[in-house]
């Protein structure tokens, strides 16, 4: 069985390397559209062009289900892919109703590109679960340039992240939420400037234990070494060309 994976660009393998270690019986092909990345910032229409091409490309190639490790595509695009395609396809979206709910005496920010923060999709699901209005919500569209550059040490992104962080009280936050796949590359330097006690979340292991489900597959026990299955398991293309494996292991290697 092969799972299509669809991201802007390199984010989604964060989430790709979390189904390689609990699925790892099943076959990947990871579309990463590297000419038009980032998403986050362009216009909702230009996007779903952008979509559309890339996931017509990707059903073509025969998958039997898509996974779209991207929180932009799926909050502009899901509801109709849905409706054009009929293998099952898994969407992701800011981990904000588990914030909530481990969230105690404190509030809950959301971190994501301006796209997410700003669709019908993501306000909906706010208005729905944060009855107490703990929610804020905090656009960084930089750390997708960042992480696409492979900048993950560079201290441009620390004084990035210090700088947008600093309209906020941050000792009045219990959670940080991750809601763009592109932001888990950078969970050691949040640590390190966060206040102690502040919880990281995101929303990737929720969705392969969705894709799990949907796919009627059991999750591996103790997890799999993503790096040892990539190899034989996995497809890579970029924008619709055929892509090197290198390319993932480089970032397989931040997250290792």
């Amino acid at each position: 069985m092969q799972v299509g994976f669809f991201d802007s660009g390199i984010g989604g393998l964060t989430v790709l390397y979390d189904s390689l270690r609990l699925l790892p019986e099943l076959e990947y092909l990871y579309y990463a559209d590297i000419e038009n990345v980032p998403y986050g910032t362009k216009s909702k229409e230009l996007v779903k062009e952008y979509i559309f091409t890339a996931v017509d490309f990707i059903i073509k190639q025969g998958v039997d289900a898509l996974l779209l490790a991207c929180n932009t595509a799926t909050s502009i695009a899901v509801r109709e892919l849905r409706s054009k395609y009929q293998i099952p396809i898994i969407g992701m979206e800011p981990a904000v109703k588990p914030a909530i709910r481990n969230t105690k005496e404190k509030r809950v920010l959301v971190l994501a590109t301006p796209l997410t923060l700003k669709e019908d999709k993501y306000e909906d699901l706010v208005s729905r679960v944060d009855q107490n209005h703990i929610v804020d919500s905090l656009p960084l569209p930089g750390l997708v340039e960042f992480a696409e550059n492979y900048e993950f040490h560079n201290p441009a992104v620390e004084a990035y992240l210090r700088k947008e962080l600093a309209v906020f009280d941050l000792d009045k936050y219990g959670t940080i939420v991750l809601g763009c796949t592109h932001f888990l590359y950078f969970k050691k330097i949040f640590r390190e400037i966060l206040p102690a006690g502040i919880e990281i979340i995101d929303g990737n292991e929720g969705t392969i234990r969705h894709l799990a489900k949907t796919l009627q597959v059991p999750l591996a026990g103790e997890g799999a070494r993503p790096l040892d299955l990539l190899p034989g398991q996995v497809s890579l293309y970029l924008s619709g060309e055929k892509g090197d494996k290198e390319l993932i292991e480089k970032y397989f290697a931040i997250l290792a």
